[in-house]
């Protein structure tokens, strides 16, 4: 129930690209599955599609059907004339450049998808949605509707070393760099590390939405399993409760081995919590009280507690969503 269509186009003959079906192969290829190989999305790659016509009725069966996801990715030209803006195919002319981008969103609003999203790396892709392009007021983007584009509506976007400068950040964003804590890639956080990633100085990504909660695109391996990240209400029952530590949380701490040691010894069960909780420490949801770290935390017999970002996974656990 979660479909994409991805589209290179390099083979303009007044003016030929050079990394777009790179694109397009490496982004249809990764989110076909996710990070422990599972299904993903069912996948139609198309490169060099040559009309108007061909593109449209591809775009137009993509966003039929009630799926749960229907995604739309394009790298090509892009193309705007101050009233309407274009993807552009092979075959364009003058005064007809190619796919209208408010007909894509028109198609993408009538749709029955629950989560429609679309991601554009192509010049001037800005203007996808944008109310002074495509009819002031009477203009929207429809409920489920995300939008994701390379670049502000009068802005280029950029090709380097055979992919474009906004898709080689969404492949990164998509292998995991823009993960949350259970792994989940959403198109939010996909916004939110190209947005970091590009300096001040270079094309801005822009992100339109109008939905109630992101379905993630992808999803890898956690930094912290699941079945680990559930026992945060059980080291601590309420979410301002400080976890007291003591040597024998820190495995190092054994006669064993051969450096400084104190007593109480290293407990295999406390170990056992304390590896957990430096998992948490890791993504930032705990933090060691009275320490810099929390090995010191434990040899100290000092406490830890649930950050901020602690607090709101607490939440989410008690409340059985995770």
């Amino acid at each position: 129930m979660r479909k994409a269509l991805v589209v290179g186009i390099n083979d303009y003959p007044s003016a030929p690209l050079n990394g777009c079906i790179n694109d397009a192969i490496a982004v249809a290829s990764l989110i076909e599955s996710n990070g422990d190989g599972s299904p993903n999305f069912g996948t139609l790659l198309k490169t060099d599609v040559a009309t108007k016509g061909e593109l449209r009725g591809l775009i137009s069966e993509l966003f039929k059907g009630k799926n749960d996801v229907a995604l739309f990715y394009f790298s090509g030209h892009g193309y705007t004339d101050g009233n309407s803006s274009y993807i552009v195919t092979p075959d364009f002319t003058a005064n007809d450049y190619g796919v209208s981008m408010d007909d894509i969103l028109k198609m993408a609003n009538d749709s029955q998808a629950t989560n429609k999203v679309i991601i554009l790396d192509c010049c001037y892709s800005g203007a996808f949605g944008s109310p002074s392009i495509i009819g002031g007021n009477q203009a929207f983007i429809g409920e489920g509707v995300t939008i994701l584009t390379a670049s502000k509506k009068d802005e280029s976007s950029v090709e380097l070393c055979g992919h474009g400068v906004f898709t080689t950040l969404l492949l990164e964003a998509l292998r995991g760099g823009a993960a949350d804590i259970t792994g989940s890639i959403t198109p939010g956080s996909v916004y939110s590390y190209i947005d970091q990633a590009l300096g001040p100085w270079e094309q801005r990504p822009v992100f339109k939405t109008n939905i109630s909660q992101f379905l993630p695109l992808r999803v890898i391996r956690p930094a912290v399993p699941k079945e680990i990240l559930r026992k945060i209400i059980k080291y601590f029952p309420s979410p301002d409760t400080q976890l007291a530590l003591d040597p024998s949380y820190e495995f190092t701490n054994d006669p064993t081995i051969e450096h400084e040691v104190k007593q109480p010894y290293a407990d295999p069960s406390h170990v056992e919590i304390f590896k957990e909780l430096q998992k948490f420490a890791s993504v930032g949801l705990v933090e060691p009280v009275g320490a810099d770290h929390m090995y010191f935390a434990a040899m100290e017999s000092k406490s830890c507690k649930l950050t901020a970002l602690g607090w709101h996974y607490w939440r989410l656990t008690n409340e059985k969503r995770i």
